[in-house]
């Protein structure tokens, strides 16, 4: 039997990192090694308080049934965590955890958008922001993320026309993979065009624990306005090191929340209780290990971009997330084509800029998950390659 598939499938093709994953076993099952920087997934160990939590609640037979909602004390932790975190007052009604941000930026587009409205998305941006929109049928329209404008949009300049159509703007600051934070000024800006226009902002808000040179991660909420006009996604998988348990939490507007909770109970019946216990330990518990983590991930940043920048590469530091943002050295074109010679000659696998939008083009993406040793092995084995002396 011929079975026909749904057309907007041919809008998915392998992704990127299948094929580097790819070519990196090529290179393994070759006995060479390789330095995998391509995804960002934590190398750190989650907190022994937290994994504690999460076993013994594992353990209880009655935590094995439909949750239907966050518990009470995880609800208090993510309450009094913002408060003490962000400044930012948030009742029950204004919350709501998820399963991982990825499947809540999935998601929140059937709640906000019918088909054909528009979405405004970074380029460079984070692939989600755009796959979530276009699955329910909205109209993706790309907004400009320019070293010049310090990877900011331009509020000031804006499409007029355009803003008047959106109906959301997706914005996320650390951002990934720009390696970007934005400063304290920008939020007031961001919420006064979202009022000015009526667009609901949603911000992704995972690496505000992940941010560099004493800088300090913000909420869109802890300014005047910022409920009003949204809502922001915040991760424990990169500050609490629990990618795989996939904890996110939905935050701000009450009404968005509520409509999306109202969509979201016709096809989930809440997060796994052992992992609400575990969320509730990591957001309660000790914190030291968030300033430790933070102080390795900036180690790393000055071993790799420091040590390439000494070889002639030259390689901006991030100002936050674990990511680098690298812009192809002299004589390269195209960031694939690069990525591929880069493993080749190096043994060193990084994500090419053109993953994230046309404007990533020219660029390449560097995932902070090694250790400082391991970093400078990377900026010898690039020294060694040859690769600085010209390409494509």
């Amino acid at each position: 039997m011929e079975i026909r598939f749904a057309g907007r499938m041919d809008g998915f093709q392998p992704g990127i990192f299948n094929v580097l994953d790819d070519r990196k076993n090529e290179r393994l099952a070759q006995g060479k090694p390789v330095y995998n920087l391509s995804i960002g997934t934590p190398d750190f160990l989650p907190e022994p308080h937290i994994v504690e939590a999460l076993a013994q609640a594992a353990s209880e037979a009655s935590n094995y049934r439909y949750s239907l909602g966050e518990t009470p004390e995880l609800t208090a932790a993510v309450q009094n965590w913002y408060a003490w975190r962000y400044g930012v007052e948030l009742a029950p009604d204004e919350l709501m955890a998820v399963y991982g941000s990825q499947e809540g930026l999935t998601h929140i587009g059937w709640t906000l958008c019918d088909p054909g409205d528009v979405v405004l998305v970074p380029d460079p941006g984070y692939p989600i922001f755009e796959l979530g929109p276009y699955l329910c049928g909205a109209q993706c329209v790309h907004y400009p993320l320019l070293a010049e404008n310090d990877y900011l949009p331009d509020l000031e300049h804006f499409d007029l026309g355009l803003a008047e159509k959106a109906r959301i703007m997706m914005v996320s600051y650390p951002a990934n993979p720009l390696g970007a934070a934005a400063p304290d000024e920008f939020y007031p800006r961001l919420i006064a065009f979202a009022k000015k226009h009526h667009i609901v902002i949603v911000h992704d808000n995972a690496y505000s624990d992940i941010i560099f040179d004493g800088r300090v991660g913000k909420s869109l909420l802890a300014f005047e306005g910022g409920k009003e006009v949204g809502v922001e996604f915040n991760s424990l998988s990169k500050t609490y090191n629990l990618t795989g348990a996939r904890v996110s939490f939905v935050l701000g507007n009450r009404e968005v929340v509520g409509a999306f909770k109202r969509l979201r109970s016709q096809i989930d019946y809440g997060m796994f209780l052992p992992i609400q216990h575990a969320a509730a330990a990591a957001l309660n518990g000790p914190q030291d290990s968030v300033a430790r983590n933070r102080a390795e991930y900036q180690a790393r940043r000055d071993a790799l971009c420091g040590g390439l920048r000494s070889i002639g590469w030259n390689v901006p530091d991030s100002q936050g997330s674990m990511f680098v943002w690298a812009p192809l050295p002299a004589g390269y074109q195209n960031s694939v084509e690069f990525c591929f010679e880069l493993l080749d000659r190096t043994g060193l696998l990084c994500t090419p800029g053109s993953a994230f939008g046309s404007l990533g083009e020219g660029h390449v993406r560097f995932a902070l998950v090694r250790p400082v040793s391991v970093m400078d092995e990377i900026v010898s084995a690039v020294k060694a390659g040859g690769i600085l002396g010209g390409g494509l």
